[in-house]
């Protein structure tokens, strides 16, 4: 059958929801070792997803939109798991500074204007991510994505293709629970950061546009038309 067919996705997801986690990131970076990235927003249990891609190959690029509104708890965080971890960290910045964006935008939108927030989403993380995948043009792209986040996700799998960045997506950890998580934590003595605030989704069950169809629509149309 052919390679990222719908027939594929399924045979490779039926094949992979009995393995492990660990199992899953060596099966897709041998896909292609040295086009493969793992994604991070130092989130809480991001700490599994990169031991797990580190493990299975410790000079993956890892991929973080440092939009600049992170917490300092997050931030933090960030510095002890690229210690820890021995990350091989790409931040990507918006072209915007926080504070230029306020000064031009005011404060950060909530969801009560829908089409601010998804200005704002497109500016300070979808077009960054977009660069950051661009310039290092993955084929293989590990996520933390997990069924449970939000009714979005619950409609991926283990592995989908990726319309937006046209990669292949591994979820390695997508059918796991919280408990699952903790107790994978626990076991490699890893640390976990309950301050994160996303303000690009300003909801958790909300899509910021990054797993979503509207996202790089988005981010074409702003960078062509309002001068990202």
């Amino acid at each position: 059958m052919p390679l990222n067919s719908p027939e594929q996705i399924a045979a490779w997801n039926s094949e992979l929801r009995e393995k492990t986690p660990l199992e899953i990131v060596q099966w897709a970076v041998a896909l292609a070792p040295d086009q493969a990235i793992v994604s991070t927003n130092f989130r809480p249990y991001e700490a599994v997803v990169l031991h797990l891609a580190t493990r299975a190959l410790p000079e993956i690029p890892v991929l973080w939109v440092d939009h600049g509104y992170n917490r300092p708890a997050t931030y933090r965080h960030a510095e002890t798991l690229r210690t820890q971890l021995n990350l091989n960290l790409h931040p990507f910045l918006p072209r915007l500074t926080v504070a230029h964006r306020d000064a031009i935008h005011g404060p950060v939108p909530d969801t009560t204007n829908e089409t601010a927030l998804k200005l704002f989403s497109t500016q300070m993380k979808l077009e960054p991510f977009q660069r950051g995948m661009s310039e290092l043009a993955p084929k293989i792209w590990i996520t933390a994505l997990r069924k449970v986040q939000n009714p979005n996700r619950a409609e991926l799998d283990i592995v989908s293709v990726d319309k937006n960045f046209g990669a292949l997506k591994i979820s390695p950890v997508f059918h796991w629970s919280d408990a699952d998580l903790e107790a994978y934590l626990a076991e490699h003595d890893l640390p976990n950061e309950w301050d994160y605030f996303d303000p690009a989704k300003a909801d958790e069950k909300r899509e910021c546009g990054l797993h979503a169809a509207w996202g790089k629509q988005a981010v074409d149309t702003v960078a062509h038309g309002a001068g990202i």
